[in-house]
């Protein structure tokens, strides 16, 4: 009986994750592509791009500490670093999001090499930052429900691919911020 109830629960919360995970991306990408540009009044958003940069930074820092804590076999701080890294990313999102919904987008203006380097690093970034969604959800949950064996298996995958998106984001950033008018 326990299973049945442990399985639905599961179910739930497993699907509620599937729903997040193809939202989240698609409202980025709808804001992306499609700019809401001045939505919010005069409302001024300049500072945000450096902020998502200290919030990517404190992320990167925060799951290398939970790494580095895990490793030590110290659950207690490795859970704290993990929620820091978790909270501060969902504060990341809101902040991006309000950000693209207001400000008008900015183009990378360098030119050869380095534009190509820039794209590399963007397009990874934003492929990555989609991908990380659903593996971020599935590691808390598993860890929260205490299912370890499955958080492992999921974490696995999702520290590196998390730690290079928070990286890139601040790399993106400091690429792009010579442009920002």
């Amino acid at each position: 009986m326990k299973n049945q109830v442990e399985n639905r629960n599961d179910s739930r919360y497993l699907i509620l994750i599937a729903i997040l995970s193809v939202v989240v991306p698609l409202l980025v990408a709808f804001l992306l592509f499609m700019p809401q540009t001045g939505k919010l009044g005069d409302l001024d958003v300049s500072f945000l791009p450096k902020l998502h940069a200290v919030l990517n930074s404190l992320t990167a820092i925060a799951l290398v500490v939970g790494y580095y804590q895990i490793k030590r076999n110290n659950r207690r701080y490795h859970r704290f670093a993990m929620t820091t890294a978790f909270v501060l990313s969902a504060f990341f999102l809101i902040s991006y999001v309000t950000y693209h919904y207001q400000a008008a987008p900015t183009q990378f203006g360098g030119e050869g090499t380095i534009k190509a380097i820039y794209y590399f690093i963007l397009i990874t970034h934003i492929i990555l930052a989609a991908v990380i969604v659903p593996l971020v959800l599935l590691s808390v949950y598993f860890a929260l429900s205490e299912q370890y064996a499955r958080h492992r298996r999921v974490s696995r995958w999702t520290f590196p691919l998390w730690l290079y998106v928070a990286v890139t984001g601040v790399v993106v950033y400091l690429m792009i911020s010579p442009y920002y008018t």
